[in-house]
């Protein structure tokens, strides 16, 4: 079942890479209390998810921080080695958008936006998505229909909904 508005978001635990290598990070620790902006896709390095979806958000950052939101975070089916090195290369670590590994899928699996498309070599990865949740509830949810657009999970699109 697909996450909804109204639902809250599963906990979890996925992997950031840290200056002392990849460590834990409990989902619901990060959601409790706190305005989020959580975004999704298909994977680090690829071509819209370079080239336009982690620019959205840290072209939108400022913005986001004006709101009131208290992180920006992306969550990626990659482990926490390419997530860091990707943060670096795309300049979303220092935006300070957090960059997380869910190497397993667990998490994305969890909120029903998981999907898979051999020809392109994407096998268990995620949808791309934006979300805004207050206190771990969505309170605005945008799923693109196809990995290779990114127009309603864009950054500016998602401030437009909060």
């Amino acid at each position: 079942m697909t996450i909804s508005v109204g639902d809250s978001l599963p906990g979890g635990s996925v992997l950031e890479m840290t200056a002392d290598g990849p460590a834990p990070v409990d989902l619901a620790g990060k959601f409790k209390g706190r305005k989020v902006v959580l975004f999704g896709l298909p994977g680090a390095y690829t071509g819209v998810c370079t080239t336009a979806h982690v620019p959205s958000f840290i072209r939108t950052m400022d913005r986001f921080k004006d709101k009131g939101v208290d992180e920006v975070i992306c969550v990626s089916v990659n482990d926490p080695f390419v997530m860091g090195a990707w943060a670096r290369d795309t300049g979303a670590d220092a935006a300070g958008i957090t960059m997380l590994g869910d190497a397993e899928g667990g998490f994305i699996k969890a909120l029903g936006l998981d999907f898979t498309a051999p020809p392109a070599g994407l096998i268990n990865r995620s949808k791309r998505f934006a979300l805004y949740a207050e206190d771990g509830v969505v309170k605005v949810l945008e799923v693109e229909t196809s990995p290779g657009e990114c127009t309603i999970s864009a950054g500016e699109s998602l401030l437009e909904k909060i």
